[in-house]
C-alpha cells in the first residue's frame, strides 16, 4: 500500500507551487494596476501636479480732469517705465486759469498791504482840518445864537424875532453835530483798520492763492504718467477724443510679479504651505521650467471652476491657490495655460 501512494505525491506538490506562482502573478498585476491608476490619475506621493492659467495685474489709466487729448506718445506692446509721459491734454484753458488766479492774487495782495498799512499821515491831517472846521463853524454859531438871545432880551423880545432866533439855534445844533461826526472820523483814522478787516483781506489773499494752486495741478495733471514698470496692453482713446476721470486712455500690465492661478483638491491641501518652491512650465516651452514659490493659499473653500474639466474634480471643493513666478525675460502671458509641479517633502 505505501509503494501504491509514492508516486502520487510528487505532482501534488508541483500543483502547491503552480497555485502559489499564480497568486503571486496576480498580486503584482493588482499592485502594478494600482500604481497605474495612481500615475494616470497624477497622485504622485512625491509631486503635486496642479494646472492653471497666468495671471498679471492690470491699472487702468485715465487723466484726472476733462479736456481734449492733445497727443498719446505709446501704443500696445510698448513698455513703459514709472514717471515716462504716456500723453498730453489741451493746456490751454488750464494756463488761463493760473493766469487769471496770479491777476486774482494781485489785487488781494494790494488790499491786504493797504489795510496794513494803515490810514496815511495826509488822510489824518486832513480829518484834523475837517475838525477843526467843524469846531469853528460850531464856535460861530454859538456867538450867533448869543448875540441874538441877548439883543432879544434888550429889547425885551421886539428886537429880534423868534423865528430868528430858532433857526440859530438849529445851526448851532448842526454845527455840534459836524464837529462831533469830524472828530469821529479823526479818531477812526488815527485807529487804521479793524483786525476784521485784515482777516479778511488775508483770507482773501490765501484763497487766491489757492485758486493759483489748483489750476497749476490742473496743468500738472495734464501730463498722464506710468505709475509703475509695465508693458501697455490696450490704447483705449485716440488724440482729439475727450478725457474724464471715468474713461480710462491706458491698461496697463505690471511685469513682476506673475503668478499662476490654479486649484489644489481639499484631499492635497494639507500638503502644501505658502514658500513651497514650484516649477512652472507652459506648452510652448515644455522643457523650460521657470521657479516660483507658493504665494498665497485661499482660506475658503470653492465648487470647481470650469476651467478644470476633469470627471473627479468637475463637482468637488478646492482651495485657489497662486503660485509666484520668476519670468525675468518675460516669456509669460496673460492667460497663457501653465503647469505647475510642486515637490512634496
Amino acid at each position: 500500500m505505501n509503494t501504491a501512494l509514492a508516486p502520487s505525491a510528487p505532482p501534488a506538490r508541483r500543483r502547491g507551487i503552480v497555485i502559489a506562482a499564480i497568486v503571486l502573478l496576480l498580486g503584482a498585476a493588482a499592485l502594478a494596476w494600482v500604481w497605474w491608476q495612481r500615475d494616470a490619475a497624477g497622485e504622485d506621493t512625491h509631486t503635486l501636479l496642479l494646472y492653471g492659467n497666468v495671471d498679471q495685474r492690470q491699472v487702468s489709466l485715465a487723466f484726472n480732469t476733462a479736456e481734449r487729448i492733445d497727443e498719446l506718445a505709446v501704443r500696445e506692446g510698448d513698455h513703459v517705465v514709472p514717471g515716462q509721459v504716456l500723453g498730453r491734454l489741451d493746456t490751454r484753458t488750464p494756463r488761463l486759469r493760473v493766469a487769471q488766479a496770479e491777476a486774482q492774487i494781485g489785487v488781494a495782495a494790494q488790499a491786504l498791504a493797504r489795510l496794513k498799512a494803515g490810514t496815511r499821515p495826509e488822510e489824518i491831517a486832513r480829518s484834523r482840518a475837517a475838525l477843526a472846521a467843524a469846531a469853528a463853524d460850531a464856535e460861530f454859531a454859538a456867538q450867533q445864537l448869543a448875540r441874538l438871545q441877548a439883543a432879544r432880551d434888550d429889547t425885551a423880545g421886539r428886537g429880534v424875532a423868534q423865528q430868528d432866533l430858532d433857526a440859530a439855534a438849529a445851526r448851532r445844533k448842526v454845527a455840534l453835530a459836524q464837529r462831533d461826526s469830524a472828530d469821529k472820523a479823526l479818531a477812526l483814522a488815527i485807529a487804521g483798520p479793524r483786525r476784521e478787516d485784515i482777516a479778511q483781506a488775508e483770507a482773501q489773499l490765501a484763497a487766491a492763492r489757492a485758486d493759483k494752486a489748483l489750476a497749476e495741478r490742473q496743468v500738472e495733471e495734464s501730463e498722464l504718467k506710468a505709475p509703475i514698470a509695465a508693458v501697455v496692453r490696450a490704447r483705449l482713446l485716440e488724440p482729439g477724443d475727450i478725457a474724464s476721470p471715468q474713461r480710462p486712455v491706458f491698461t496697463l500690465a505690471i511685469m513682476q510679479p506673475k503668478w499662476v492661478r490654479a486649484f489644489v483638491p481639499e484631499p492635497r491641501l494639507s500638503q502644501i504651505r505658502p514658500g513651497m518652491a514650484a516649477q512652472v512650465s507652459t506648452d510652448s516651452a515644455p522643457d523650460k521650467a521657470l521657479p516660483g514659490r507658493i504665494a498665497f493659499i485661499a482660506s475658503v473653500a470653492e465648487f470647481t471652476p470650469k476651467t478644470v474639466q476633469t470627471e473627479e474634480l468637475r463637482s468637488s471643493l478646492v482651495y485657489e491657490v497662486r503660485i509666484e513666478v520668476d519670468d525675468p525675460a518675460d516669456t509669460l502671458r496673460l492667460g497663457m495655460p501653465a503647469t505647475v509641479h510642486i515637490a512634496l517633502q
